[in-house]
């Protein structure tokens, strides 16, 4: 018998007032925090004392390798640590969860419903296993609440509400997940995106801090971006990085023009560089990403 198999209605453990001493504590600062949030489970967490609140988000239809890196991340920031806040969806978010329980530790994730009905369905398992395992169910909705359209975006302010840092691990052009990275900037919150995928390259395109490891994150947390020598850039990597612009998309046709390469010979260093983060896929080309804008040595032999 899971946790959701009773007869009557799942009534919250607790609920947690603003004022509270138990309420999230970065929420509760936050301009629109909710009045009470329904608490299934452990709250607060047992975590180290300045342990780093981190959301890991992303998209519901992800790619194998989106959900592997989502679990991964979440693992190694998990042994490092970091308390991992998600929203329980399908795809990206519940690899998080298990990254985090692969980990043995606690995760939270934040429902677009009341915790009678949590949503989805299918991650009922899930949802007990994490309660079980000494983490937590949060909604801003009262029991019987169910998931509505708008009640998304509430659930996502409230994650990036809680947390010191939103990492966007995959993602389309318009998605719940780059809603909850802006709502993060907005509050000032660091926010950080793995390459690889149209929302996410956006977004480091925007300034986001490349993650694609615990380590990446630690270090984008103590101010130790990865850096890249960009004068050991050459070849047709180098020139093609020469003619991108960081404000102007240029797609492989233009580049082509631009530096006298063929058309594959402009992808494959189009592949090279965005694998090392200086070159960012946008909508209608590429740009120059914010890691290659320090310094413009670029070597062409």
């Amino acid at each position: 018998m899971d946790l959701f198999t009773y007869p009557e209605r799942v009534l919250p453990d607790r609920i947690l007032a603003a004022q509270d001493s138990d309420y999230p504590t970065l929420l509760a600062g936050t301009d629109g925090a909710p009045n009470v949030l329904h608490l299934r489970g452990t709250w607060p967490l047992p975590v180290a004392a300045g342990a780093k609140i981190v959301a890991l988000v992303g998209a519901r239809a992800a790619s194998g390798a989106g959900l592997e890196r989502a679990h991964e991340l979440a693992r190694g920031l998990a042994e490092r640590g970091c308390l991992v806040v998600s929203g329980g969806a399908i795809g990206i978010d519940a690899a998080a969860h298990r990254g985090a329980l692969a980990a043995r530790a606690p995760t939270v994730a934040v429902l677009p419903s009341g915790l009678d009905a949590p949503y989805p369905a299918r991650h009922r398992p899930l949802f007990a296993d994490l309660v079980q395992a000494g983490g937590a169910l949060l909604s801003p909705f009262a029991v019987g609440t169910e998931p509505l359209k708008w009640h998304f975006p509430r659930r996502n302010q409230v994650i990036a509400g809680m947390a010191h840092a939103v990492i966007v691990v995959e993602a389309g052009t318009r998605s719940g997940s780059t809603y909850t990275a802006a709502a993060a900037a907005r509050l000032g919150r660091m926010v950080c995106a793995c390459p690889g995928s149209v929302g996410t390259d956006q977004l480091l395109a925007l300034g986001a801090k490349r993650v694609t490891t615990a380590e990446d994150f630690l270090a984008a947390l103590a101010g130790d971006e990865r850096h890249i020598e960009l004068a050991e850039v050459s070849g047709e990597a180098g020139r093609v990085l020469a003619a991108l612009d960081e404000r102007v998309k240029r797609h492989t046709d233009l580049l082509a023009d631009a530096t006298g390469l063929q058309p594959h010979e402009v992808a494959s260093a189009l592949f090279e560089l965005e694998l090392d983060g200086l070159a960012v896929r946008v909508p209608g080309g590429f740009i120059a990403s914010p890691l290659a804008r320090a310094r413009r040595r670029v070597g062409t032999n």
